[in-house]
């Protein structure tokens, strides 16, 4: 395999719900899902979760492998990696995750359990989609 073909391999699509998009129901993905619109319901997948600038998610319980928040989230939220409330983000739920970022700004309000992370898991690198999304809001 070539350098390139292991570097697209890597590299998680990112499927959008658009901002026009109202979705009430159960969500199960495996890469990155990016809400940009409204969403009612369960999220249970393996993949990320970012919920993007004036998006709302209001699930009974969210279970995913990171959760980037720019947007609005209510309800509990499990990450077996990271949650991460980006400033303007409003939270208000129960948060379990070994790691937890919350930056200035941030409207939180819940408690947080932090578990305990997985010996093979690098918890010093990011993955592409999270660097390439924050990199879009910024420009």
């Amino acid at each position: 395999m070539t350098p390139k073909q292991e570097t697209r391999k890597k590299e998680s699509p990112v499927v959008t719900l658009g901002k026009q998009t109202s979705f009430d129901g159960q969500l199960k993905f495996r890469e990155t899902l990016l809400v940009q619109g409204k969403f009612r319901g369960t999220i249970e997948a393996s993949g990320a979760l970012i919920v993007d600038k004036d998006a709302l998610v209001d699930a009974d319980r969210i279970n995913v492998s990171s959760l980037t928040v720019y947007g609005t989230v209510i309800g509990n939220i499990h990450a077996i990696d990271k949650v991460d409330m980006m400033s303007g983000a409003k939270v208000q739920g129960d948060v379990t995750a070994a790691r937890l970022r919350i930056a200035d700004g941030v409207l939180f309000e819940g408690q947080c359990n932090m578990t305990s992370v997985d010996k093979e898991v690098e918890i010093f690198s990011r993955p592409v989609e999270e660097i390439k999304a924050e990199l879009l809001r910024v420009s």
